[in-house]
């Protein structure tokens, strides 16, 4: 009787098991049609309209002064706003977790506002923040900290985008975390450092290492909530995209793709560095 139940049950869903879903030929044409068409055709169109350029001339624009401060500015500060994202969601993330407090269920409502936000909306209201006469920018301008119009500004608008990722990440290993573990721990003589170092933090590192890899690469694309605060000063605070907008509306599209080409492939090797460490990572977590 069981046998033939199990016989009915593969001839309705058209397999004999393993898979959750059926028409695996089908899915898999769907999704390679989509990522061929939104995510492989594009990027290869980017790389062939550079590949129009001579050797010479390609140099020649990602050489450029101006191009290279751009680089450099969105490089480190994408990297210094996804490690202030780290500490941050990391905090933020424990004590949404950890604790119970009035206002806990709205605090953790407002960290995925960046995410509904526009990103324009976004530069606005950091930038009337702290502007000399914002709310905070009449208090930091005496104290000769200015953030509107320079890298730090950058670092902040960066810093707001990218912190949702790292909370959101990690938030779940936390839940998941028994606590009896740690207790069971501390009973043994286990300092709160050990716990912390040996037996929280391997846990949660994979996926901290996720949320700084989202949050970068984020970082590296942002566009509207950096467009008002960094004021697109050449040299100073002008950054990639920024940039390359720029050149699209002085019609360089040579120009524009090169520069897309090279941030491209910049990006993709460190986000391809960072899934081998979370690779190894988890790999070392398992075998513990």
């Amino acid at each position: 009787m069981a046998t033939t139940i199990a016989t009915i049950r593969k001839r309705r869903t058209g397999f004999s098991g393993g898979r959750a879903l059926p028409g695996f030929g089908l899915t898999l044409g769907y999704t390679v049609v989509y990522l061929s068409l939104l995510v492989l055709i594009p990027l290869t169109m980017l790389f062939v309209k550079s590949h129009e350029l001579s050797r010479h001339a390609f140099l020649g624009i990602i050489t450029d002064d101006r191009v290279v401060a751009s680089f450099k500015l969105s490089f480190g500060a994408s990297l210094i706003a996804a490690l202030t994202s780290v500490v941050i969601g990391l905090l933020t993330a424990w004590v949404l977790v950890r604790y119970r407090f009035p206002g806990r269920r709205l605090i953790d409502g407002f960290v995925d506002l960046p995410f509904a936000l526009p990103t324009a909306v976004a530069g606005i209201a950091l930038t009337t923040i702290f502007a000399p006469t914002g709310w905070l920018g009449k208090y930091l301008e005496p104290r000769h900290i200015k953030v509107d119009f320079t890298p730090l500004g950058i670092v902040v608008a960066l810093t707001f985008i990218g912190l949702p990722f790292v909370v959101r990440t990690v938030q779940p290993i936390l839940e998941d975390l028994d606590r009896e573990v740690e207790e069971a721990a501390s009973s043994l003589g286990a300092s709160r450092w050990q716990i912390v170092c040996r037996l929280l933090f391997p846990t949660i590192l994979p996926a901290t290492m996720t949320g700084f890899a989202l949050a970068f690469a984020r970082g590296l694309g942002e566009f509207g909530s950096v467009v008002f605060i960094s004021g697109n000063i050449p040299y100073k605070t002008e950054i990639i995209p920024l940039l390359i907008y720029s050149k699209l509306e002085e019609n360089d599209y040579p120009g524009a793709t090169a520069i897309g080409a090279v941030t491209l492939v910049l990006s993709f090797g460190l986000l391809l560095i960072i899934n081998v460490l979370q690779w190894w990572a988890r790999k070392r977590q398992g075998a513990a």
